[in-house]
């Protein structure tokens, strides 16, 4: 009986530890789309920046000529 309970408690602590391994796993992962996400939104709010700067520039030497 004794080894029965413990072998059962040892089982209950592995799958805990699964658990939270999986969970972590998860956040980890989470985290990293986001990270994805707000550079590839960082990229495009630059991106447009620079086009406008482009067309600007361009405008200003239309006029200038």
């Amino acid at each position: 009986m004794t080894l029965n309970l413990n072998w059962s408690t040892d089982m209950n602590h592995l799958m805990q530890e699964d658990l939270a391994r999986a969970h972590m796993a998860a956040r980890l992962g989470e985290a990293q789309a986001l990270r994805m996400g707000n550079r590839i939104a960082r990229a495009r709010r630059l991106s447009r920046k620079a086009e406008q700067a482009a067309q600007q520039a361009r405008l200003a030497l239309a006029r200038a000529l």
